[in-house]
């Protein structure tokens, strides 16, 4: 029989069965190591096979949730009754436990031992979540709910050299004014600083680019403090300033913005930069027409993200610009407010006006760093949509 010859009762592989006639069935079977003479088994199509997704969820999960819930909780409090124990975070502590315990055994009995691990990992991986959200949620809560009542008109265009300890009134303006000047200048100085660096770190890579690198990972884990202390070694006069907290928190700024735009500029494809050199273009005129363009959203994410690092910074500007009480508008002579070294002042003193006047500061300097935050994650996605990166 040749390859062109056909086989009685063997359709050809091209032809297809008439219209109006079922398909074939596939032939049967028999799976490798049966025994001889067993009966074929047919081949299982395509509808019978349903492979399930370890990480779906239905009702019988929901049901061994319940369960594990029920025999923790009942456990937990047997154990209580017998030792006469009344800590309530060790009890909690000590139910989560069991109660992941217990799930993993109702799972591993019911399913196999895989989807059980999954449902383990998943578990632990939402309780950490939710128990971080918490957290998270409940301290700023906590400061909304505790400096709300000062936010006003008055609080943020007045200072406190009008009013005494235990006056009503009084407000931040000073502080607000006191950390717009600090952080500004410290931004527009470091701004450049920082993208220079990782340019050279990314783009050209020479001889210096590791103890560059290192001192940069170095001054990431730099205590805060240290920056401050460090003005006094560099800066001829100990009289208090603006520009002195400006120049602490430089310090302070410029590892995280230098680390986040190397890794932002290597996002950008290289092949943009295999265009513009092989149409003669030189490098630099590659890095500043072609790359800084392409990850200027990206940029100014590192910038809106090193500024939220260093708005909040309390000891370096104690040491440098000490803090004040009333209005300075001259960073570059006599002590000058900022936010946290408002909250730092008056939160110490055993008085509930000026407590609460804290706790207005204190709401003002997160509402500073949430807005900082969700500008940076807008501008971001606004990047990626740009490049072609969706998430």
């Amino acid at each position: 029989m040749t390859l062109l010859e056909r086989r009685p009762g063997h359709p050809a592989d091209d032809e297809t069965p008439p219209m109006g006639t079922a398909a074939p069935t596939p032939a049967p079977w028999s799976p490798p190591g049966s025994p001889p003479g067993s009966p074929p088994r047919p081949l299982p199509s395509a509808t019978q096979v349903s492979p399930r997704r370890l990480s779906a969820l239905g009702t019988d999960d929901l049901a061994e949730f319940a369960i594990a819930a029920f025999v923790a909780f009942h456990a937990v409090w047997f154990l209580r009754v017998l030792l006469d124990w009344d800590g309530i975070l060790g009890a909690a502590l000590l139910w989560y436990l069991a109660f992941v315990a217990v799930h993993f055994l109702i799972v591993s009995f019911r399913l196999t031992s895989a989807v059980a691990t999954d449902r383990l990992v998943t578990t632990c991986v939402w309780s950490v979540g939710v128990v971080v959200s918490g957290v998270l949620a409940w301290m700023v809560g906590y400061v909304v709910v505790k400096g709300a009542k000062l936010i006003s008109w008055s609080f943020l265009t007045q200072d406190l050299s009008t009013v005494g300890a235990l006056d009503a009134g009084g407000g931040a303006a000073h502080a607000l004014v006191g950390t717009i000047e600090q952080v500004g200048l410290a931004t527009v100085i470091v701004v450049p600083i920082a993208v220079l660096t990782a340019v050279y770190l990314h783009e050209y890579d020479g001889k210096l680019a590791a103890p560059i690198r290192f001192v940069v990972d170095a001054l990431s884990g730099l205590p805060s403090i240290v920056a401050g202390l460090l003005m006094f070694t560099i800066w001829p006069s100990f009289e208090p300033s603006g520009v002195k907290a400006s120049a602490a928190l430089l310090v302070l700024m410029l590892p995280p913005i230098t680390r986040a735009t190397e890794e932002i500029l290597r996002t950008v494809p290289d092949p943009l930069r295999e265009a513009s050199l092989a149409l003669g273009a030189p490098r630099w005129r590659v890095i500043m027409q072609v790359v800084l363009p392409t990850a200027r959203s990206g940029l100014l994410t590192a910038v809106l993200l090193g500024i939220a690092r260093a708005i909040g910074e309390t000891a370096p500007v104690i040491l440098t610009a000490l803090g004040s009480s009333v209005m300075n508008t001259n960073p570059l002579s006599g002590a000058q407010a900022s936010l946290p070294t408002f909250v730092w002042a008056l939160i110490r003193v055993p008085d509930k006006t000026q407590n609460d006047r804290a706790w207005g500061g204190a709401l003002l300097l997160v509402m500073f760093v949430l807005v900082l935050f969700a500008t940076a994650r807008v501008v971001s996605a606004r990047g990626d949509r740009r490049l072609g990166r969706r998430r």
